[in-house]
């Protein structure tokens, strides 16, 4: 750039003023469009975590709710099933309680009742040092003498 050209131009603004002034505030509205962009953006995602925070209140509470709803109906299942409110009803509906003379039993041919595998009378086997191998009766210092031993017989 040579002198004649910045003369020329620091002349041009002389003339014109309100180039320098268009210039910083067009900066001006630079910067503040800017900042609005800015800011749109940062409101835009906090009412996103707002809403979401929201949901899952919304989420919890109903779900609060159906484990409330759920228990109350366990409640009355097991107050409509308890015994007493069960043999009102089935007085209500015409039935009596049985007399032991009444009671009839059906035999059916090859049916044996099974016996619980506790009380049964096969008796346990007797663990004794006879039975055990001798594998399991020998000592950690045993087995170590005997490697020591059968060692040294190898070498003669």
């Amino acid at each position: 750039m040579n002198i004649q050209n910045v003369n020329h131009l620091v002349h041009a603004y002389k003339i014109a003023p309100w180039r320098i002034q268009r210039q910083w505030i067009g900066t001006a509205l630079l910067a503040v469009v800017a900042l609005a962009m800015v800011a749109t953006l940062y409101l835009d995602v906090t009412s996103q975590a707002a809403i979401a925070g929201r949901e899952i209140q919304d989420l919890t509470v109903s779900i609060a709710i159906g484990q409330q709803v759920s228990a109350d109906l366990q409640t009355q299942l097991a107050s409509l099933t308890s015994a007493s409110v069960m043999e009102q009803r089935a007085l209500d509906l015409g039935f009596r309680p049985m007399e032991s003379a009444e009671a009839e039993y059906l035999v059916v041919p090859g049916y044996f009742e099974p016996e619980p595998e506790i009380l049964s009378s096969t008796p346990l086997p007797q663990l004794s040092a006879l039975t055990i191998p001798p594998e399991y009766n020998e000592s950690l210092l045993d087995w170590v003498d005997e490697k020591i031993a059968s060692s040294a017989r190898g070498r003669q």
